[in-house]
Order: structure tokens, then sequence, then C-alpha cells
């Protein structure tokens, strides 16, 4: 994905590395727990909030890899 910087804002930034970070993680075996460690929880709020609009993509992909996560093993967890 290609950004403009002057089109990056700080929480766009902070969801982008969240997602790379679950997609990295949901790629290895034998993982079974995600911890997001972060100094703002308002951008992991961001994420789950499906009525904002502007960072619907982020939402979505990163919703498709938890749904993979955990359909893999329902005892995986995720915490921030």
């Amino acid at each position: 994905m290609i950004h403009d910087v002057v089109n990056v804002t700080t929480t766009e930034a902070k969801l982008f590395a969240i997602r790379y970070s679950i997609n990295q993680a949901t790629t290895l075996s034998g993982i079974a727990n995600i911890v997001v460690l972060m100094n703002s929880i308002h951008a992991a709020r961001r994420i789950f909030d499906s009525l904002l609009h502007l960072f619907q993509i982020y939402v979505a992909a990163i919703l498709a890899k938890l749904r993979i996560f955990f359909s893999k093993n329902h005892d995986n967890s995720i915490e921030f």
C-alpha cells in the first residue's frame, strides 16, 4: 500500500503498524496469543469502530486476519 506523506495521519500510521504486526503474527505457526502494546488506546479503539469510514480499509484487513487466526484454534487470543 502506498500513501503520500501529506495524507498520513498519526492514527492511520498507528493502525498500519498494528495491521502489519497482526499480519506477521498470524502467519507464524504456533502463535496462540497476540499482545498489542501501544501508548494509544485511542487508535486501538478505532480498529473495531466500523462507523469510522476513514479507517474501514484497516478494519477490514485486520478483522480478516483475526478471523483466520481465531478459526485456527478457539483458544487463541488477542489483548491490547
